[in-house]
C-alpha cells in the first residue's frame, strides 16, 4: 500500500468535527477519529472517497487511556504516511452558570476533554512520530472564549485559554528541534452547532451573554459547520502554518 496522509481527529461525531472529517477524507488519506460514538455517515463517505477510515469509540474524559492507545497504534504507522497531523477538536461547554452553581463532575469533564486530553494526545503523537522524518502538525481548535471572558463559562474559557498557552509553549519547545512539529491553536469563528444552541437556550440570569448569542443566530452571523470546516482546513494547509502558535481564522 502506498503511504498516505495521516490525520487524527477528535470529536468527529457531530458539528465542526463531523464536517472536518468529511472534508479531510480523500483517496490518499488515512483518517483516525476519536469520538464518543461512531458515525455511519463517515463510514459511507470513506467508501465513496476511497479514504481509509478508522473510528474509535472512546471517552476522552479518560485521557490517559486514550493517549496510551493512540501512542501504541502510532508505533505501527511509521512507514505508512507521508505526513501526520493531530487535530484536537473535541470539547465540552458544560452548563452556563456561575462556577459555584455547577456540578463538580461536569466541570471536571469540561477540563479533561477540552484541555487534559489535547495535552496528553499531543504528547503521545509527538513521542510516537518524532523519528518518522515526515512533516508533523498539531492543530488545536480553540475559541474566542480563550481571549475574552464570558460570565457563566469559567471552565470553558479557562480550557481554551489553557489550550492557547499550551500551544505557545510547545511551539517554543519545538523551535529547538532539527525537524520541528508545527503547532497552532486556532479559533474557528462562531459556528452554528449544538453548543451554540445550548448557549442560546441558557437562562440569561446564569449566562448574561445569552441575548447576544441569540441575536447572532437571528441575524445570520453564525457560520455553518461545513463553511467553518473549510476555513479551518484551508488554514491547516497554509505554507505559514505554525508561524503564529495562536491564531483566528477571521484574522487570516
Amino acid at each position: 500500500m502506498q503511504p498516505r496522509t495521516l490525520i487524527i481527529l477528535t470529536g468527529a461525531s457531530r458539528g465542526l468535527g463531523a464536517a472536518m472529517a468529511q472534508q479531510l477524507m480523500t483517496s490518499t488519506t488515512t483518517l483516525l477519529t476519536l469520538s464518543r460514538r461512531r458515525s455511519p455517515a463517515l463510514d459511507d463517505h470513506a467508501r465513496a472517497t476511497e479514504a481509509i477510515l478508522q473510528q474509535w469509540s472512546i471517552d476522552l474524559a479518560d485521557a490517559t487511556a486514550a493517549a496510551e492507545r493512540l501512542e501504541a497504534w502510532l508505533r505501527d504507522q511509521r512507514d505508512a504516511c507521508t505526513s501526520a497531523t493531530l487535530i484536537n477538536n473535541a470539547a465540552l461547554a458544560g452548563r452556563a452558570s456561575p462556577i459555584d452553581e455547577q456540578d463538580a463532575a461536569s466541570l471536571a469533564a469540561v477540563v479533561r476533554v477540552g484541555l487534559e486530553a489535547p495535552i496528553l494526545l499531543t504528547r503521545a503523537f509527538l513521542r510516537a512520530a518524532r523519528g518518522w522524518n515526515v512533516p508533523l502538525k498539531v492543530l488545536n481548535i480553540s475559541s474566542g472564549a480563550g481571549q475574552r471572558a464570558l460570565a457563566g463559562t469559567a471552565a470553558y474559557c479557562a480550557v481554551k485559554a489553557g489550550l492557547d498557552h499550551f500551544s505557545r509553549v510547545v511551539a517554543l519547545d519545538e523551535a529547538h528541534r532539527p525537524m520541528p512539529a508545527k503547532i497552532v491553536s486556532l479559533a474557528p469563528g462562531v459556528i452554528d452547532t449544538d453548543m451554540q444552541t445550548e448557549l442560546r437556550e441558557s437562562d440569561p440570569r446564569m449566562f448574561p451573554e445569552q441575548p447576544r448569542f441569540a441575536a447572532m443566530k437571528t441575524s445570520g452571523q453564525l457560520a455553518s459547520p461545513a463553511a467553518a470546516a473549510a476555513n479551518v482546513i484551508a488554514y491547516l494547509g497554509r505554507s505559514d502554518f505554525g508561524s503564529q502558535p495562536v491564531a483566528d481564522v477571521r484574522d487570516a
